[in-house]
């Protein structure tokens, strides 16, 4: 998220909280794509991390953001002086943002198909190279930082992330790992109705382990093998349980926009922003804001920026917003990133699709969604659900998510569908074999035990 929402509007009900949700209904005519991504900053001499400052004869995050601004034209975000983020215009949406550790994100337009996806992607991939190059900076997108420790990891000059990072280990031990070491892919997809949004949000979270099995990339922490093919993945179990997880509540009868608003006002908040000031009031209530008694701003109201703000910071695997956030998948290779919102879309914006990926998982019982989620970390396409392959399963989600794709019939300019980019999940499903499971491999021949040559075989 480049930039904290700002709108003073004062909030004092929960109904208005719901309402707000509500509004970001649209008709299928109008469902867009939004596609984030995160990846690593290196320097290409010795492989060793970006810092926001850069170092002798090299500019660091600060001079990536400021040739970006210069090349594009963006507005600039500040927090404290300095530069944190870029803003495009509102007339084309995306945005530029830092993570906790340097993790150099962007965050797409809405756009109307993967199509265009793909072109934002490719271009904002060789524009911060072209940015990055004359400092020797490389880029490599994967789900954990494959080299570096928490101790050698730059921290970013960004007031909300050290009040995230002061309350992560009261809460879990692995959440400055998630802020500092990881990176992912995500897309953002629209709904109609609360009836839609419902349907989209039990499917994605049934089959956001699936997501994760097929994206993992992240076998590797601090120059080793670390025993899992999701990493990134592994480190949520153990982030902030209050906060993230599988959202069992949301199969539930009447499962419904206020009941994922009570879900949130119990979420321990982590700061309210006023002006430019970021007040630490890390586990106080939501609710106790939206009645005026939260005791750290005695008489403060909550307002849509406090809400926004928020629901920003909630991690489940399927977060909602005005949209839905599909949040389990590691970061990769370009080609993988643009599947992973070609993936989804199939499922989720065809109905016919959306109904038969329902159908599949509706039986699964939310002991048998979680054992997945915990065991697909370690296990990929191996772990077992309904006594079923997850490969297995695979073979069907893939498939529907194709033919959702073809029915779609968004073709490019040679006539072909959107279809296409599913190609490296395809192999992936095929073969059996994760990207997880081809870097291990190639650590214990060709690489010869040795992790440093991912930053250049797999660099961006």
């Amino acid at each position: 998220m480049a930039r904290d929402v700002s709108d003073s509007t004062p909030v004092g009900s929960k109904e208005e909280l719901v309402s707000w949700i509500a509004a970001g209904e649209k008709p299928e005519s109008r469902f867009r794509i939004g596609t984030e991504h995160e990846k690593f900053p290196f320097y290409r001499s010795d492989l060793a991390p970006v810092p926001y400052e850069g170092r002798p004869g090299a500019g660091g995050i600060r001079a990536l953001l400021e040739g970006m601004q210069q090349r594009l034209g963006w507005e600039p975000i500040v927090d404290d002086g300095n530069i944190i983020g870029l803003a495009g215009p509102d007339d084309v949406g995306g945005a530029i943002s830092l993570e906790p550790g340097g993790q150099f994100e962007l965050s797409g337009a809405p756009l109307e198909t993967v199509h265009e996806t793909s072109r934002e992607l490719l271009d904002h991939i060789a524009q911060v190279k072209a940015v990055a190059a004359p400092h020797e900076i490389g880029f490599v997108a994967l789900g954990a930082s494959p080299l570096w420790t928490r101790a050698e990891t730059p921290v970013m000059p960004k007031g909300r992330y050290k009040i995230m990072a002061n309350y992560m280990p009261k809460v879990g031990t692995m959440g400055l790992d998630m802020m500092f070491r990881t990176c992912t892919v995500q897309v953002n997809l629209d709904f109609a109705t609360e009836a839609d949004m419902v349907r989209k949000l039990r499917v994605s979270l049934a089959l956001q382990p699936l997501a994760t099995a097929l994206f993992a990339s992240s076998p590797f922490l601090e120059r080793k093998l670390n025993g899992f093919q999701s990493m990134r993945s592994e480190i949520w179990r153990d982030t902030d349980n209050a906060r993230s997880g599988m959202l069992s509540f949301a199969f539930d009868e009447g499962m419904s926009y206020e009941r994922y608003v009570d879900y949130a006002l119990d979420v321990p908040m982590y700061f309210v922003k006023r002006g430019d000031i970021y007040h630490d009031v890390a586990g106080a209530s939501f609710r106790n804001l939206l009645g005026g008694r939260l005791p750290q701003l005695p008489g403060e109201r909550a307002t849509i920026s406090d809400w926004a703000n928020h629901l920003s910071t909630i991690f489940p695997e399927v977060r909602l917003k005005r949209f839905l956030e599909m949040r389990g998948a590691d970061a990769g290779p370009p080609d993988m990133l643009v599947a992973l919102p070609a993936f989804w879309v199939g499922l989720l914006y065809d109905r016919q699709s959306l109904d038969a990926a329902w159908d599949l998982v509706k039986g699964w019982s939310a002991e048998e969604r979680q054992a997945l989620r915990d065991t697909v970390p370690k296990q990929g396409l191996a772990a077992t659900i309904a006594r079923r392959k997850l490969a297995d399963i695979a073979v069907e989600i893939l498939e529907l998510s194709r033919a959702g794709l073809a029915r779609r019939a968004r073709l490019d300019a040679s006539g072909r569908d959107e279809s296409q980019y599913l190609a490296p999940v395809a192999e992936i499903v095929s073969k059996g074999e994760t990207l997880a499971q081809r870097l291990e491999a190639r650590y214990l021949d060709a690489w010869q035990g040795r992790v440093e040559p991912v930053m250049t075989e797999f660099a961006l």
